[in-house]
């Protein structure tokens, strides 16, 4: 049972770092799993993999761009987040540079100073269909 558990961690998706109340980083950052930053980084937060997770606390900054699929924040941002999958701003969120999304929770009370932009779905249409194509499939639609 205990080489079982150590094979379900050896993937790392389920690993989950930490960086302490009064830790200050300065430099880039890149991590896979999951990061949960109690502390402060002066510099870019980059993820790798699809599943990680990055969880910035209400004591948690960040100086610099945040580019990650899934990002909990309740601390404080000076730079754009790109969460390409999910971005969860807790009601501390004080965020001061652009946001972009795919699937956007924000609870009461979190302040966002910059745009926010929706990234839609790879396989979305971006444009509707022509007048002709409209019409085509409408005559094969309706029998004669």
């Amino acid at each position: 049972m205990l080489n079982r558990r150590r094979t379900d961690r050896a993937s790392g998706s389920h690993d989950t770092s930490l960086i302490a109340r009064g830790t200050v980083i300065r430099g880039d950052l890149r991590f896979s799993g999951a990061l949960h930053l109690d502390g402060r980084i002066e510099g870019a937060v980059f993820a790798e993999g699809e599943d990680a997770v990055f969880t910035l606390s209400e004591h948690g900054q960040v100086q610099g761009e945040i580019r990650v699929p899934h990002a909990i924040i309740n601390g404080q941002v000076q730079g754009d987040i790109h969460a390409t999958e999910r971005l969860e701003l807790a009601p501390q969120a004080r965020i001061t540079g652009d946001v972009h999304y795919r699937t956007l929770e924000m609870a009461a009370g979190a302040q966002v100073n910059g745009r926010m932009s929706h990234r839609l779905e790879a396989s979305a249409p971006r444009e509707l269909p022509s007048p002709a194509s409209s019409d085509a499939a409408l005559d094969e639609a309706v029998p004669a």
